[in-house]
């Protein structure tokens, strides 16, 4: 039976993440193992309903349906994450690893980042003469973080000399924070340290750019160093002095760990794999990390990265548009999953896209409101699609994470990235096999921009809804609920267009005028000549039933006839005066009285120039009428 394994990171520590989880499925790969990649990219600096919305990934497994759990700890740091997951995995009756980090009834995963601090601070001290040291840490709740501090902390202290650590800033291992202390720091005209130790290679080669900004070389004027020894940092320049985790290291030791478990075997609670201190060009070490060779590989491979990028950024711009330009749910949804079938190169053959039910019905009702906390029982399925066979069900559990998903397949690795905006969630994504777009931070454009376009449709569609629904109350007479004036000021811009054009366009202009109006107010009130009102409408929207009806005044109205009442014009005219009452102005009135003059004028391509020209016509007849009902003729 293939085991499933859960691993939860943000996707900000996307190199260190990479080898980590390269290793493992290397472990892995002899036996029979799935792993579910909860992915987010909360930042520190976000707003928390942006963090609440980015991190309910989190929330969307049920814990019950894994065999194990990883957390990366060097990835997830923020406070509360880690202990509500090892909770979850502890009801379910699993076991965690935890990567970094310390938590009781865990295992755990780490590397000896202390002695090989140590050896950095040696190095440092001894080869380089540095005296006088700042440190950037990371963020106070991150046991990586702290124990680098400890182990400089510890290191001076044997020698004596802890007045050597100048200042510790915490960065929450954002690159802004290290640019802005380092240039407050340069304005302040504070004598240099020898050397700025942080906390992750990011934060070094920022400090790197920073000081060079300022005017301040490393390694000539301040020396600098890292953690974690990535990719990036070796082919940067300076090449950054860094200590190396040994991150592939740890994920076999992870797998080799979970292999253990899975027989039923003893395993030891914690793993240590030794660190190991790289020197490179940022603490004038030149030639010690080989960093040429890394950055003529880098420039081989440079013109496939920036040829792939094109076309990932195309893809974008299509996806943007195709999302945009739809005008309802029914075209959003067709739409997008007809662009993802047709062409599906960034994706795969094995991608998912899953929408919270109510994201469809909130576009049309704001009072419909997303979740939050979680996902929905049921998920809507956009797009499918597993293995190159499209999944076509309408619904899908969201407990079962991936459709299709066929347990005795080959080993895979699964990533599943929220989409929401803020705190409301909008549904989740799913990659498969695509560890390289982790690292190249691919997916995380890809689920920002589906999220943001998603979200700008929804605030289209809601805002258009409601535009729709405001013009229909301007246009719209509050008594008889037919047309106003205002709507058929815009019925005659569209018949003068048709006129404008020479389209044979055939139309006719029906005046109505509701006679003794003003006697049945005066005699029973305005009520009862409301009631009047309303059963005049409602007999001439009855016989003039395909065409629209206007009230233009107080008691008159307007249809425009076409298609078949234009033909049956006449006959109609006919139905609507044997309709009618005979008329009187002898009181009281019947309750169904009902008396109105009306007059028909056709659309005369010949002679008419104007709108205005008929209707002057229809109005001219429709008094004709009522002088010929009231026996004037």
């Amino acid at each position: 039976m293939k085991k499933k394994i859960a691993v939860f990171s943000t996707g900000w520590c996307c190199e260190i993440l990479s080898q980590f989880l390269s290793g493992m499925e290397e472990s892995l790969r002899a036996g029979k193992a799935d792993i579910f990649l909860f992915l987010g990219y909360a930042m520190y600096s976000d707003r928390p309903e942006n963090r609440q919305g980015d991190l309910n990934i989190f929330r969307l497994p049920d814990m019950r349906d894994f065999d194990g759990a990883v957390i990366f700890g060097s990835g997830l740091y923020f406070s509360g994450e880690s202990e509500a997951i090892i909770d979850r995995c502890k009801t379910a009756g699993i076991p965690v690893i935890v990567q970094g980090a310390r938590f009781d009834d865990t295992y755990h995963i780490g590397s000896d980042n202390y002695a090989a601090t140590i050896d950095m601070c040696r190095h440092l001290c001894e080869e380089h003469d540095a005296r006088k040291i700042i440190f950037l840490a990371g963020s106070a709740d991150s046991l990586d973080s702290e124990l680098r501090l400890k182990a400089v902390r510890d290191y001076l202290h044997d020698k004596g000399d802890d007045d050597a650590l100048l200042d510790v800033f915490y960065t929450k291992w954002e690159n802004a924070a290290v640019s802005r202390y380092i240039n407050e720091f340069c304005s302040s005209g504070k004598a240099l340290p020898d050397a700025f130790i942080c906390a992750n290679d990011g934060l070094a080669m920022e400090a790197c750019i920073s000081l060079d900004k300022n005017g301040i070389s490393v390694p000539e004027k301040v020396l600098v160093t890292g953690f974690d020894h990535i990719e990036g940092s070796r082919i940067f320049y300076p090449s950054i002095a860094s200590v190396d985790q040994c991150f592939v290291k740890m994920g076999q030791a992870c797998g080799d760990m979970w292999k253990t478990l899975f027989t039923g075997k003893d395993c030891s609670s914690e793993v240590i794999v030794p660190g190991e201190f790289v020197p490179g060009e940022s603490c004038n070490c030149m030639e010690s990390g080989n960093s040429d060779a890394a950055r003529r590989l880098m420039g081989r491979n440079e013109f496939t990265k920036r040829s792939d990028q094109t076309y990932f950024n195309i893809k974008l711009n299509v996806m943007d548009s195709t999302v945009l330009t739809s005008i309802s749910f029914e075209e959003f949804r067709s739409r997008l999953h007809d662009l993802l079938l047709r062409d599906h190169f960034i994706e795969g053959d094995s991608f998912h896209v899953l929408l919270e039910p109510n994201f469809s019905l909130s576009l049309n009702d704001t009072a419909i409101t997303l979740t939050k906390e979680g996902y929905s029982p049921n998920m809507d399925i956009l797009y499918s699609m597993e293995n190159g066979k499209e999944f076509t069900e309408n619904q899908f559990p969201s407990r079962s994470l991936v459709p299709g998903y066929d347990p005795n397949d080959k080993n895979h690795l699964y990533i599943l990235l929220a989409l929401h905006e803020g705190a409301d969630a909008f549904g989740y994504i799913v990659f498969r096999d695509c560890i390289e777009r982790v690292l190249n931070r691919d997916l995380h454009s890809y689920q920002n921009r589906l999220g943001l376009v998603m979200d700008k449709f929804r605030r289209a569609i809601s805002l258009d809804m409601i535009n729709k629904r405001l013009l229909d109350i301007m246009k719209r007479d509050p008594l008889t609920n037919v047309s106003n004036r205002r709507a058929f000021e815009d019925k005659e811009n569209f018949l003068q267009s048709k006129i404008n054009s020479g389209e044979d366009y055939r139309f006719a202009i029906a005046m109505f005028d509701v006679n003794n109006l003003k006697l049945v107010n005066d005699m029973n009130g305005h009520e009862a000549g409301d009631a009047y009102l309303i059963r005049a409408c409602r007999l001439i929207c009855n016989i003039f039933k395909h065409s629209p009806v206007y009230r233009v005044g107080g008691d008159e109205f307007i249809a425009v006839l076409t298609d078949n009442d234009y033909k049956n014009r006449e006959k109609l005219r006919g139905e609507l005066a044997d309709s009618l009452s005979p008329y009187t102005r002898e009181l009281p009135l019947p309750d169904d009285f009902i008396s109105i003059a009306c007059g028909i004028s056709e659309y005369d391509p010949s002679s008419d120039e104007s709108v205005q020209d008929i209707t002057k016509r229809a109005d001219d007849k429709m008094y004709e009428n009522k002088n010929l009902i009231k026996g004037i003729i």
